[in-house]
């Protein structure tokens, strides 16, 4: 070969292996447009922020007025809002569909499962009872850790919540437990071990019990029973938890139309039975429940298969059942009551409310007097807050005219002011999530929120001085002024709702469109290139034309697939870690194998099984700071 010939080999083999590089940088950069587009819409985030809210925060509130001389003693025993109950029992039943307790809203003949907690039944529909049914809306995704994550943060988790610990399982924003523990709260757990994951440092006493095996359907139900009951007649606590778990994992394995699962209601139905006996043996005056609060509460509910990802109106619709020990002097105003009543599968009229998950945090800690988590979004649930005989006798302002209120102008009285801190404490918090996150709100939502707290606020001045210069001749428009507060504070909270769930749990549908139109153009331009470059096509495609299929082919397609089909299940991605890693090692693993029989590439196969144990305890590492 000449020297000019030589030199025009060289330039074109330089020009051919550029082209080479902008085709491969311009695939690249397809890809990375496609992810980054589809992501933005599909894995919704929402900062954690590491703030927590503090009895004396409420001197920064305009609802705070600092208590005269004779009202200091029973101030001090609050904090953000007078305590209605001494002691609060909940259990948790997981996965409880709401028509294991209320009549079914998705079928119309009747079903073995329906009504099989007969016992809540009969609690509300007694003549004068204080219990009540709920219909409690959960907020995808609704998966045990996350929705007892929505439950005591009073938030809304997504698929990836963004903060300091990513993938830790404790929950490092403030929250219903936490504060229950700073405020002097005696908090004892038994149950579901996600608990104490969740809560590591909370809990006075806790007896948690592994809920991994799906298969056992008793070990977690017999250790609460076995805890529960001696607890129901001890002092030594105030907050009591019971997670069940018995029927989540019968519908799992067995389907909720089940033998399996019919057993497990009938044995539920009996432990409550025994619960409100304990309880209403010992409610008399001086008696050690004689203010406690029962809730009885789902997580989450099930499809008939037991699936809960969130997907279905049966996953996202729990129950919830409460019950005051105590009986209240009146009755609730007919505006804030939202119950329905329809007929069970036997004919008997049952009535039962709604409630939002989101309002569960905002709402206990209302009546235990403490702190609202300072992530809250939701609201104080009046018919839930009213059950409480305590929330019938706070006056928080008394009329210079001495002038005696009713029941109920001194219950609304009361919310009023338990609303007043409730919105002052979301409007914070959007303030400084919006002020902190890298993803916050636009300026046109916070203009419009801003707008409606001026105008509630406002409206809390005039309502305060009504209440304050009250006589004989003007309290009757007093009831009117305060149910109209209560709708602007209200009407505030929901716009709040709406926004976050807009930002946080409502996928940009278009930004995933997007990104899957970018990912198949990138998909037909790797296709016209690798046709169109022989390197590529003599690694993919022999000379002669006809395909070969490898058994390494075949494993990589099928682990593709699988992998691909993995994130349609939300507890799937739950464990994405620990699948990731097992992916990654086993196709390492087949690697070497083939480098050692095809004698090349042996040091990259290596290299490759020993970096995916240092990724892996790289990870935990992460996830235990």
């Amino acid at each position: 070969m000449s020297k000019s010939g030589e030199v025009s080999w060289k330039s074109e083999n330089l020009g051919k292996r550029r082209w080479d590089f902008v085709v491969f940088l311009g695939i690249l950069i397809l890809h990375g447009l496609a992810i980054l587009v589809f992501t933005r819409g599909f894995l919704l985030t929402r900062t954690e922020l590491s703030q927590y809210s503090h009895c004396s925060d409420i001197q920064q509130s305009p609802c705070f007025s600092p208590p005269q001389d004779d009202q200091m003693v029973n101030h001090s025993k609050g904090c953000w809002t007078k305590p209605a109950v001494d002691r609060i029992v909940i259990i948790v039943l997981d996965a409880l569909r709401y028509d294991f307790v209320a009549p079914s809203t998705f079928f119309d003949e009747k079903k073995p499962w329906m009504d099989r907690l007969q016992v809540l039944h009969k609690l509300a529909s007694q003549p004068g009872s204080f219990a009540k049914i709920f219909k409690a809306i959960a907020d995808p995704p609704t998966t045990s850790l996350q929705r007892l994550k929505g439950l005591t943060t009073g938030g809304l988790p997504t698929f990836i919540d963004v903060g300091n610990s990513f993938g830790a399982p404790a929950i490092i924003e403030d929250n219903l437990i936490y504060q229950m523990a700073k405020n002097g709260k005696r908090v004892v757990m038994m149950g579901d071990d996600t608990w104490v994951q969740l809560f590591p440092q909370h809990f006075n006493i806790s007896h948690p019990f592994p809920s991994f095996n799906v298969k056992d359907l008793d070990t977690v139900d017999n250790g609460c029973v076995e805890h529960l009951f001696p607890y129901l007649y001890q002092e030594d606590w105030d907050v009591l938890i019971a997670h069940f778990l018995g029927v989540d994992h019968a519908g799992h394995i067995f389907g909720v139309d089940s033998t399996e699962m019919i057993e497990k209601l009938e044995q539920y139905n009996g432990i409550l039975e025994k619960v409100v006996d304990v309880l209403e043996s010992q409610s008399g005056p001086g008696g050690l429940h004689e203010n406690t609060l029962l809730l009885v509460m789902g997580d989450h509910g099930q499809t008939i298969n037991g699936d809960h990802g969130g997907g279905a109106p049966e996953e996202v619709e729990t129950s919830l059942f409460a019950m005051s020990l105590q009986k209240n002097p009146s009755s609730l105003p007919s505006e804030t009551d939202s119950s329905s009543c329809r007929l069970d599968t036997e004919r008997r009229k049952i009535c039962t409310s709604s409630i939002e998950q989101l309002d569960f945090a905002a709402t206990v800690s209302a009546l235990l007097g403490i702190p609202y988590p300072f992530g809250s979004i939701g609201r104080v649930n009046p018919e839930l807050y009213a059950l409480a005989a305590g929330t019938w006798n706070l006056d928080i302002f008394t009329p210079e005219s001495g002038i005696n209120l009713s029941g109920s102008e001194r219950w609304m009285q009361n919310y009023v002011n338990v609303l007043c801190m409730n919105t002052w404490q979301v409007k914070r918090y959007i303030d400084v999530y919006s002020a902190s996150s890298v993803i916050g709100f636009s300026d046109k939502d916070m203009s419009h929120v801003s707008d409606l707290y001026a105008q509630a606020h406002d409206n809390w001045l005039h309502t305060k001085e009504a209440v304050l210069n009250c006589k004989s001749d003007s309290c009757s428009t007093l009831l009117p002024q305060l149910k109209k507060q209560v709708e602007a504070y209200s009407n505030f909270l929901s716009s709040i709702t709406a926004l976050a769930r807009s930002k946080w749990t409502e996928f940009n549908l278009k930004m995933m469109g997007t990104g899957l139109c970018i990912l198949v153009l990138s998909l037909f331009v790797h296709i016209f290139t690798i046709k169109k470059l022989d390197k590529l096509c003599s690694c993919c495609l022999p000379r002669g034309g006809d395909f070969v299929v490898s058994f390494e082919a075949i494993f990589a397609y099928a682990a593709v697939l699988i992998r691909s089909f993995s994130f349609l299940s939300n507890s799937f991605i739950l464990e994405e870690g620990k699948t990731a890693s097992f992916l990654l090692a086993t196709a390492g693993m087949l690697q070497l194998r083939h480098a050692i029989v095809k004698k090349k590439m042996f040091l990259e196969g290596l290299l490759f099984v020993l970096v995916v144990p240092l990724l892996r305890f790289g990870i935990e590492l992460g996830q235990s700071k």
